[in-house]
């Protein structure tokens, strides 16, 4: 009798001891990180519901990104702080801001890979993935941090895209996002047993703008409506002339809007973004099916925002709020509560400490984000009302460097070398940013706290112009010049 009881004992132990290590290892979340490319803000039709009469686009649809907003939590403030490919999702793996990370535009490949995200997490226990775009100039190999990669060179094509699967290149058949979700489905499926990390990087909504077939006609008959701001010009537009342009603007008929002039643009990258959508709608079922939802994060984001004729304008990289403003939703059932919304600013540079926080891993000293797990949780410990945003010229294009503050209420933009482009904006009486009142009688006073606010965030993020940013062009004594105005193509 006592040796079946000690028999007993010593089973029981064991058994307990089992399902401790496994309680111990199914308390990790699994980590699901989708990003897409160039989605404004207000690109989600949940947005779009919000804004109500002010909408620009009410006809645009997003039901699985609204699921994920209203079973989860919504950041309306969410930004990046530099608005442009590589640079934003260097970001978005060291948690540094571009000036100390070594990327500041899109030919350079990544080289600080020590203490991203993904490897630390790695070294935690966890599986890690990478899938679809990864545009670090056109680095090829697998992706540093994961344990398995699917992605393509540079910016890919849109159908029938060549991978390369840890490495190794394959061809595909069929819309690239499509693709890559369907390698990110059967990861799961293969990991479900441990915990998980994984990316998936669109293509879309970039340009050339090629939405699958089935959406190719999605928004074909919808009204588009023009910004109230399309009349306006950026203070350097025309202004910076560039030795040779790797991006020329299609042909403007100036009898026509920006809007009218690039409607099947337009029409184009909504039609990209609905298949965005039903791809993470595979996702989410995905995870139901497999009963995984529960203790799984999921993050969608953007790399940066687009503009669609605001100042005039396409393209990102300038410093109003369709451009540095983006998409940022989370839902996590197991401890986030559902449809919650949070006003704060939150960064691009907050990804990778949050990430790391969720799943239990102290985030490096080097980081300059923070995680915002506890505004999600009520516990903000002197959270930010302030952020420095940078852009540094890239070699072929016409948008100047820029260094520019972001309050809560207010933005002040200057234009290194070029003082009379200065910009300051009342966001809470001007969202459009529409009334330029930098040199307006009463404005004084604002414009001389945010020239000290942005100079305290500029010595708090170590900002330099790094010597590995692109040069804007010189005269032939080798200073800067304001060239002569472009020409309309």
């Amino acid at each position: 009798m006592k040796k079946i009881y000690l028999f007993s004992v010593l089973a029981l132990g064991l058994t307990f001891g089992k399902t401790n290590a496994q309680s111990k290892t199914n308390n990790k979340p699994n980590i699901v990180f989708i990003y897409t490319d160039d989605q404004r803000y207000d690109a989600l039709s949940i947005v779009q519901k919000e804004q109500g009469l002010k909408a620009r686009f009410p006809w645009f649809k997003t039901p699985n990104l609204d699921r994920l907003g209203n079973e989860g939590v919504r950041f309306r403030n969410a930004f990046v702080v530099n608005s442009l490919c590589s640079p934003s999702r260097s970001v978005l793996l060291t948690g540094k801001y571009n000036h100390l990370n070594g990327i500041a535009n899109n030919h350079t490949n990544l080289k600080d890979t020590l203490e991203t995200y993904p490897s630390l997490l790695r070294k935690n226990g966890y599986k890690t993935a990478f899938f679809g775009k990864w545009h670090m100039a056109k680095e090829s190999g697998k992706r540093p941090g994961f344990d398995y990669s699917a992605s393509f060179l540079g910016q890919g094509q849109y159908f029938d895209c060549p991978l390369e699967v840890n490495g190794v290149s394959q061809p595909t058949i069929g819309w690239v996002d499509d693709v890559t979700t369907n390698f990110a489905l059967d990861y799961i499926k293969e990991n479900k047993e441990k915990p998980f990390a994984v990316v998936l990087a669109f293509k879309s909504s970039h340009g050339p703008f090629q939405p699958a077939e089935r959406n190719k006609t999605a928004y074909a008959d919808v009204e588009l409506t023009k910004s109230s701001s399309e009349s306006l010009e950026a203070p350097y537009k025309n202004q910076i002339e560039t030795k040779k342009k790797k991006n020329p603007t299609a042909p403007q008929n100036k009898s026509k809007s920006w809007t009218d002039n690039n409607d099947k643009m337009i029409r184009g990258y909504f039609g990209a973004l609905k298949g965005v959508d039903e791809n993470v709608g595979k996702i989410l079922n995905l995870l139901d099916s497999l009963k995984l939802d529960k203790n799984t994060v999921v993050i969608f984001s953007s790399d940066n925002g687009y503009f669609l004729g605001e100042h005039g304008l396409g393209d990102k990289r300038a410093a109003y709020e369709e451009s540095m403003r983006i998409p940022l939703l989370v839902r996590y059932p197991a401890r986030f509560p559902k449809g919650k919304t949070i006003d704060k600013l939150v960064l691009n540079l907050d990804q990778a400490p949050s990430i790391l926080d969720l799943a239990g891993v102290s985030a490096p000293k080097s980081y300059q984000g923070k995680s915002w797990v506890s505004l999600v949780e009520n516990k903000p410990k002197d959270w930010r009302t302030s952020f420095l945003y940078e852009y540094f010229y890239e070699d072929g294009t016409t948008t100047p460097t820029i260094k520019a503050v972001r309050t809560e209420t207010s933005k002040y933009i200057v234009y290194p070398g070029e003082t009379e482009w200065s910009e300051l904006y009342d966001l809470t009486k001007d969202p459009t940013e529409s009334n330029n009142i930098v040199n307006k009688s009463g404005s004084a006073k604002v414009k001389e706290q945010l020239q000290q606010e942005l100079s305290k965030l500029e010595k708090e993020s170590g900002f330099v112009i790094p010597s590995y940013a692109d040069e804007r062009p010189l005269d032939k004594d080798g200073k800067y010049v304001r060239p002569q105005p472009l020409q309309p193509l």
